[in-house]
């Protein structure tokens, strides 16, 4: 990866619409280097994938949790089953395994309160192998979805 193939990244990163004509001219290159260049990005894998970025609060899921999560055992069992069951809540749009305690961090965003409450009591708390679920909610988003520093 060069310093064009970064210059790429970077302003896809700020606008990821941006037609191959406009990328190119940000560029400073022709159309065709560029596209032989996005595609090799988009084949290698350090492009996974183009997508909108959504206002939560504009779609009713402004309330927001980071939940904590300790598992009872951290085995071969329970890490693949806590795993799966928890890529299946949509509610959960971040799930990070850590090392030491805890043992994961969750974000989760949903419409209110009472919806926390719901998904706490019907999934989160029933996730397989766990010892204990502790959450804190968000007052404030600061810094969400900033462009890798390439």
């Amino acid at each position: 990866m060069d310093a064009i193939d970064r210059r790429i990244l970077t302003e896809l990163q700020q606008d990821g619409r941006l037609s191959l004509t406009d990328l190119a001219a940000r560029v400073q290159l022709s159309m065709s280097p560029t596209h032989r260049r996005l595609h090799a990005l988009e084949a290698s894998g350090a492009i996974s994938g183009y997508r909108a970025v959504i206002d939560p609060e504009v779609v009713g899921l402004g309330f927001g949790a980071l939940v904590f999560v300790t598992m009872e055992q951290a085995n071969k069992a329970t890490i693949p089953a806590f795993d799966a069951a928890v890529a299946e809540i949509p509610e959960v749009i971040q799930a990070l395994r850590l090392f030491g305690n805890p043992d994961y961090l969750l974000r989760v965003a949903v419409r209110d309160l009472a919806a926390y409450q719901r998904l706490w009591d019907e999934k989160l708390a029933a996730l397989p192998g766990v010892q204990r679920v502790e959450s804190t909610l968000v007052m404030k988003t600061i810094v969400d979805d900033r462009p890798l520093p390439i």
